[in-house]
């Protein structure tokens, strides 16, 4: 496998994703890093340690083997020396060769046992590596096709020819092996303890970090965007000379923050639906009287002015129209305030028939559609508040939609929930005030529709929401050119 394709595996092997795992993963990679470098060094030590002994054993024996094959006159019976040399000395498995002009002339092995026979059969690899040998005094090793890896040493024997001497390098490997072994039990099982032990320390080490992110969760779930908000109680903080500890610090100093800011916000709130309420309230009366009056003169017997008669008429149109936006702020002010709806069964069915039908009759230039089930919804609610969600649905889509626009008023059930959608094919609401369409005052600086009036103060839309979170459901829109849907979902128990 080449380079790239190990790098790529390396990269599609699974990584740990929590702090916990990738400290307890950094800290049994480091240990292991350590382990192999510790075995791979004893490992290369004892190896160099083991041949130099081999090499010491070689310098103080000396060429006394291969002296006694340098004529020939070796034979079996001399194992125990004679006047060409002392091999009583010589460990098993010792190897001796002589040489001359290059040539292997003899070569035996002193065998481990009883057996007599020192014969060995060298192939032609073998003769020709023996032959390489150089006579410098030092040792080298070399494999022997015939009796494995040897490690030899070459003196200048005293009739111009080479006499080789050797001990086998089986024993040192596995010596070395058996150390291989042992070490990669023994660095396993430390890793593996150290894993666990790791882990065990990086998850109490952690803990107060996971305190802090429990108490994240629990915030992120509370309702901060509108009402008065208790925040649940701080983390646990730990040593401020850590990390871990300064953050814990932090976080709760940050939560105190965010409480206090809270808490003044809703204050802020309630004083602004309070001056609303109140505000509403006592601008009912003299609305109302100013219309009252304006209407009491156009009663009038005697003629008036043109000019006087078509004041007093705007004054009582805008007036009425003060007087619903009045009505429509003491409304918010009042759900808002959490003050509960009327809650009795009302046929939504019959409701939507109704409402569809005066919009026909002020919208005569729209093509008006109903899609009902065949059985009546009847849902619990306020029959007032409900019937003005729909006015406002079917307004919004008569005034910012052009003439000939075709709206589609849509009733459906699942046995649990109702779904009314108000569906219509004009040109769309324009992206900029699409998020903030059921906030309050929200007016498009280009409404849908050119010729529409500019009256109206952008609070339609966000009665429908108040009313129908008020009744436990929700209002959505999905608009784009060609197509706008109002889609209004209430339980139906």
């Amino acid at each position: 496998m080449s380079l790239v394709r190990r790098l790529r595996a390396l990269r599609r092997l699974p990584r740990p994703r929590t702090l916990r795992a990738r400290l307890t993963a950094g800290l049994v990679v480091l240990l292991a890093l350590s382990c192999a470098a510790v075995g791979v060094a004893a490992v290369v030590e004892l190896n160099g340690f083991l041949t130099g002994r081999l090499d010491q054993q070689l310098q103080q024996t000396g060429p006394s083997f291969p002296q006694s094959l340098e004529h020939g006159t070796y034979k079996p019976s001399d194992r125990d020396g004679d006047e060409h040399g002392d091999t009583r000395r010589q460990a098993a498995g010792t190897f001796g060769a002589r040489l001359l002009n290059g040539r292997v002339t003899n070569a035996a092995l002193i065998p481990s046992g009883a057996d007599p026979d020192l014969t060995v059969g060298l192939t032609a690899g073998d003769r020709a590596a023996l032959a390489r040998i150089p006579v410098d005094g030092r040792a080298h090793t070399v494999p022997l096709a015939s009796i494995h890896d040897y490690r030899l040493l070459a003196w200048t024997g005293r009739d111009g020819d080479v006499l080789i001497t050797g001990l086998p390098l089986e024993p040192v490997r596995a010596t070395v092996h058996r150390l291989e072994l042992v070490s990669a039990a023994v660095f396993g099982l430390a890793l593996a303890v150290a894993g666990v032990a790791g882990a065990l320390w990086v998850r109490w080490s952690l803990r107060p970090l996971s305190r802090v992110a429990a108490t994240a969760a629990r915030v992120s779930e509370l309702p901060l965007a509108s009402g008065e908000v208790a925040l649940p109680p701080r983390a646990p903080e730990s040593d401020p000379r850590g990390e871990v500890g300064r953050m814990a610090t932090a976080f709760n100093r940050m939560l105190g923050h965010v409480e206090d800011a809270l808490t003044k916000r809703h204050a802020s709130e309630e004083r602004l639906r309070t001056f609303a309420a109140d505000a509403s309230h006592e601008l009912r009366t003299p609305v109302a009287s100013v219309r009252g009056h304006a209407e009491l003169a156009l009663l009038h017997p005697g003629p008036l002015p043109p000019e006087i008669t078509r004041a007093l008429e705007r004054i009582a149109a805008e007036s009425a129209r003060m007087g619903e936006m009045v009505d429509d702020l003491l409304l918010l002010a009042r759900l808002d305030a959490g003050r509960p709806l009327e809650s009795h069964p009302v046929d939504l069915t019959r409701l939507t028939l109704d409402a569809v039908t005066d919009a026909r009759v002020t919208g005569p230039d729209h093509r008006w559609t109903l899609d009902l089930p065949e059985e009546p919804v009847t849902v619990p609610g306020d029959t007032h508040r409900l019937q003005q969600v729909l006015a406002n649905l079917l307004a919004n889509a008569r005034l910012h939609t052009p003439a000939g626009t075709k709206v589609t008023v849509t009733l459906e059930t699942d046995g649990t929930r109702v779904a009314l959608q108000v569906h219509d094919d004009g040109p769309g609401i324009p992206e900029d005030i699409r998020s903030g369409v059921f906030e309050r005052f929200t007016r498009a600086e280009h409404r849908r529709r050119a010729d529409a009036p500019g009256g109206g103060a952008g609070l339609g839309l966000s009665i429908v929401a108040a009313v129908v979170e008020a009744h436990r459901g929700t209002v959505t829109l999905e608009s784009r050119p060609g197509a706008t849907t109002f889609i209004v979902e209430l339980p139906l128990g």
